[in-house]
Formats: C-alpha cells, structure tokens, sequence
C-alpha cells in the first residue's frame, strides 16, 4: 500500500472517530470523544479494513495525556498531601491489591493473558490505560473495554449506590456523618495565571522529550511516565504550563482512532468472552469500596460517604462534578483521586511489567 493510500486512510479514521466521537459526547457518554472515537474507527476497521493510523499515535498520544496529567496538580494540591497522606496511602494500596486480585481472577477463569488481566483491572484512566496497553503488547480492545466498564460504574452506579447505601444505614440509626474531633480542611483549588499559547507549546516541547528519554529505557509505560514528571515540574516550579481542554480533546480522539484502528473481525467475535472479567471488575471494585471507604471513615474520621467516595474508581475531574451533585464540600478527596491517577498510571503499569516478567 502506498504512501498515499496511507494517508486517506488516516485522514478518513481521524473523520469518523470526529464524527462518532462527537455523537458520543452528545450523549453524555463517559469519556465520549475517546470512547466515540475507538468505535467509529473499530467499525471502519471491521466492516471496510480501511482504518489505519501510524504507530507514532501512541507515542504521540502518551505524551500529551502525560503533559495534561502533570498540568492537572497545584502547589496546594502538594501542600495538602502533608495532611492526607496516610488515607492517601491507603487508597493507593487498596487499589494496587484489587488490581492484583482482580487481575489475577480473571486470568484463572478467563483466556485473556495475565498482562491483560491485569491491565484490565487497573483503576488509571480510560483514556490512557488502553495506550499504555498497547505498549505493553496487551489485548488492547479487551483492555478498552473493561476500562469503560469500570468508568462506568465508578460514575453512573457507583456514587448512587453508596449514597442509597448511607440512607440506608442512616435510617437505620447510624450515623454517616464525620467525627466532630476531624477537621477535614477544603481549600479552593489555584489555577495558573499562565494560560497562553507559549505556555502550552512549552509544556508539550518539554513533555515530549521527556517522554522521547523515557521511551528509550524500552521499559512501557515510561513515555507517560516521563512526560507527567516533567510536565509537573514546569508547573510547580515555573507556574508555566497549560494544556487547553481541546488538545487534551484532540488526543483522546487520537488515541481512540488509533485503538480502535487495531480491532479485528476475529477479535469483536470473541467478544462474549469479557462478559466474566465484566462481572469480576464489578464485583471487586464495589467489594473495594464498602470496605475499604469504611476503613477511612473509621481510621481517618470522614463520613461514610466522604469514606466510599475516596475508594470510588471514577477520574479526577468526574469525581469533581459527583461531590459538586451530592452536596459533598471536601476538595482533599478531589486530590487524593488526582494522586490516585498520576500514581496509578506512572507506577502501576511497571509492577504490572514486574509481575509478567517473573512469572513468564
């Protein structure tokens, strides 16, 4: 195929995974311009074969994702891990044992590899699990799917669900309220006077060859990782990085086009094989959350909302708008998901790397 055929095909994926991303978004589907994306692509790719976008997506997509991650955290949001430090902690290792739980079930009752089993069952972001699969050689619509999944249910079930749960037990005469003797601070979180179109070339200049360096260790998942440091650095010790929402837009219906380009005939046949690992996500994440948020209200003082909602597997920003809905006024949970996600995404896939590695 030549150059030229190449590139219609990339300019035609890019058009429908718009196109479908742009209904999804429409819809309100979670993570509609990614999700839109992958299946407009997808279907390209299985009824027409005429998707194709270049390998150089994913490295490009993981930088950018990387530098939008990094632009995400304040100054506040540091100085507040001081007080948050040990739920903090507690939430990451509750999440790093449902991914190793999880994942490991689902290799054992399931076909898929444990790679992606354990992919699968890692809380990062829908958006950027999928790429990072990709660079670790997983099944990658088996990844996307079950990330969806649990986006999901981390923000259309999950939060109604635990709130159902609270009058519950509040009708019942326990209160869910937080201790009177914790002072759980909410600070209104800075935004960067440096919204300009220098700072937001300078972020992605700098990302990108951050994530260049680590892509040449040959270990996956350090283009992401490298990108999100150096980005977080230029924002916290230069105040000088921003990435407006329609890039961060732009690489999810990138990523998506480029996922979905990798679908197969033979691979959305198999797809009845998720509906276990489906159930078993589920299971675990809403097991995670009743336990483990009792856990942080008993040991750290939160409500028993406040408590569930710290162990619920929905994105930064999603859990913003969910506390904004349920008259929930404690941005410490807003930070420790933004920890959650730039830790899970730097640091979960290489435990990931380190398990397969051993035991293959």
């Amino acid at each position: 195929m030549s150059n030229w055929e190449l590139a219609q095909y990339c300019l035609l994926t890019l058009a429908v995974g718009l196109v479908v991303g742009r209904v999804f978004k429409v819809l309100k589907v979670p993570a509609g311009w990614m999700i839109g994306s992958f299946v407009g692509a997808a279907l390209l790719a299985c009824t027409l074969e005429a998707a194709w976008m270049p390998s150089s997506t994913r490295t490009i997509a993981q930088i950018i994702a990387g530098a939008y991650v990094g632009c995400s955290m304040e100054r506040d949001d540091i100085r507040r891990l001081r007080v948050i430090f040990k739920p903090t902690l507690m939430m990451l290792a509750s999440f790093l044992f449902l991914m190793l739980a999880a994942g490991t079930t689902i290799y054992w009752v399931s076909p898929l590899d444990l790679k992606t089993s354990l992919m699968c069952a890692m809380p990062g972001g829908v958006n950027d699990t999928p790429i990072i699969a990709a660079d670790m050689g997983a099944d990658v619509p088996s990844v996307t799917v079950l990330q969806l999944v649990r986006q999901i249910f981390g923000i259309a079930v999950l939060p109604s669900a635990v709130v159902a749960y609270d009058r519950y037990k509040s009708s019942r005469g326990h209160c869910g309220q937080r201790a009177r003797h914790v002072q759980v601070q909410s600070t209104p979180r800075k935004v960067s006077d440096q919204r300009s179109v220098v700072s937001t070339v300078t972020v992605l200049g700098v990302s990108a060859l951050a994530g260049l360096v680590g892509q040449a260790t040959h270990v996956p998942g350090m283009t992401f990782a490298f990108a999100i440091v150096a980005a977080l650095i230029l924002k916290l010790g230069f105040d000088f990085a921003y990435i407006p929402r329609w890039v961060r837009k732009a690489c999810q219906v990138m990523a998506g086009c480029y996922l979905g380009s990798l679908m197969t005939v033979e691979q959305l046949s198999a797809a009845h094989k998720l509906i276990i690992p489906i159930l078993i996500v589920i299971a675990f994440y809403a097991v995670n959350c009743i336990v483990t948020g009792t856990l942080q209200r008993r040991l750290f003082g939160y409500g028993r909302t406040e408590g569930m909602m710290v162990e619920t597997p929905a994105g930064a920003a999603d859990m913003a708008l969910i506390l904004e809905d349920l008259k929930i006024k404690n941005t410490d949970i807003i930070v420790m998901h933004v920890v959650r996600a730039t830790t899970v995404i730097g640091l979960f896939p290489q435990v990931v790397n380190l398990i397969c590695h051993i035991v293959e």
